[in-house]
């Protein structure tokens, strides 16, 4: 893999939310850009321009009134729940960042499936635009097996009619001609930043819009570097990502699970917005977190209990982890599925999850020969997908052919 050097150093404006899952997958896009001697404006709320400054990138902050990180009941439990609070914070965020690049228009956007302004801002400038997806795409036939079950039911709500006409007439008062679902869900060309074991109908994607560039992770080395303890002869990591944090029962049951199991050593991280005290009393060998370093973790653990989602599963099958998965919601269920199929996981929905149930999920993961045989081939054929650096030559790759245009 090489860069484009004729097309020289350009100004490229990159566009996320202040969410974990939508921000950590892409700064390896971001590092490799800046390290080729690209300047990056990377558009973010305030929590995250610390991370994004370690890349390289400019932080350039704007005011968002999405639902705090880690608050999973802000996020509701119904569909529209989930779809509101990113156009809410869309309409209110776009007039900040056509301010904040009115003096200093990119080369290329590219975007979060977030980050709705970001559409908007480069058709308004003429420029190319990417989407960066850290999660699975539509394929051919989408819309037929599972988007119109999913979506119609809502339009027919009151809040669901209402979503779909704001976000129209907002599209339409931005001069763009296209659907609401399409803007949402058909972006004109797509890098997807997951392995493409974890998309399903990966031989119905359409290949000319999204390429597979596999995990971006990079080294992370700026969110801390964790180290395994003396005599721990083995480590599990328990993380329920960042959102859906809320369940002190099943952290509970993890404590109950490998409290004093001899040999293994416990990373339990509960997020914010549990208080380890409803815990009660902890073993030693459990080290409760309200956060962690996930993939510094995750390279010296042997095994992962997980939720399942996007950013989580592909970091298990990047550091060869074996995972249970306790899905929590939307897309991480299937992705649970997914890495049952790929005989990496097994699932434990949150009512199955019970002591006995979760010990002996792991311990039948790290025994079996077939599993790290499987973990192996898949890293293997991950690293061929070329990652951070692939992903950055298909980036220079649209500035050279729009600027022979």
């Amino acid at each position: 893999m090489t860069s484009v050097p004729e097309r020289g150093p350009a100004h490229i404006a990159m566009f996320s939310t202040a969410l974990h899952g939508h921000v950590n997958p892409n700064l390896g896009v971001v590092r490799e850009l800046v390290a080729r001697g690209h300047r990056v404006s990377y558009a973010v709320p305030p929590s995250f321009t610390g991370v994004v400054a370690e890349t390289g990138a400019r932080p350039v902050p704007y005011s968002s009134v999405l639902p705090a990180d880690g608050d999973q009941d802000a996020w509701g439990t119904e569909l529209v729940d989930h779809l509101e609070p990113f156009l809410t914070d869309a309409i209110q965020a776009l007039p900040q960042l056509a301010g904040a690049f009115e003096n200093d228009r990119p080369d290329l956007v590219l975007y979060d499936i977030t980050s709705y302004p970001a559409r908007v801002l480069a058709h308004r400038w003429g420029v190319p635009v990417i989407q960066l997806s850290p999660a699975m795409v539509a394929w051919r036939g989408y819309e037929e097996e599972v988007g119109r079950a999913v979506f119609e039911p809502m339009k027919q709500t009151v809040r669901g009619k209402e979503f779909y006409g704001t976000f129209a007439r907002w599209i339409a008062e931005n001069g763009m001609d296209i659907a609401v679902e399409d803007f949402m869900g058909r972006p004109d060309r797509c890098l997807v930043l997951i392995p493409g074991v974890l998309q399903p109908n990966v031989d119905r994607v359409d290949t000319p819009v999204y390429t597979f560039v596999g995990s971006c992770q990079g080294e992370r080395a700026e969110q801390g570097v964790w180290s395994r303890p003396p005599g721990a002869e083995r480590v599990l990591l328990v993380s329920l990502g960042s959102t859906f944090t809320k369940q002190p029962a099943f952290y509970r049951a993890c404590v109950e699970a490998f409290g004093n199991l001899p040999g293994w050593h416990v990373v339990l991280q509960i997020g914010r917005h549990v208080d380890a005290a409803v815990l009660g009393d902890v073993p030693a060998n459990v080290d409760v977190r309200t956060w962690v370093p996930q993939l510094s973790v995750l390279r010296q653990a042997d095994a992962f209990i997980t939720h399942a989602g996007a950013g989580g599963a592909q970091e298990g099958l990047a550091t060869g982890t074996p995972m249970v998965a306790v899905p929590q919601a939307v897309d991480q269920f299937g992705n649970a599925d997914t890495l049952v199929a790929l005989g990496v996981a097994r699932r434990l929905d949150t009512p199955d999850a019970t002591p006995d149930a979760l010990r002996d999920a792991v311990l039948s993961l790290v025994g079996d020969p077939e599993v790290a045989r499987r973990l192996r081939e898949i890293g293997a054929a991950m690293a061929a997908e070329g990652g951070a650096p692939r992903a950055a030559d298909l980036i220079e790759a649209e500035l050279l052919a729009r600027a022979s245009d």
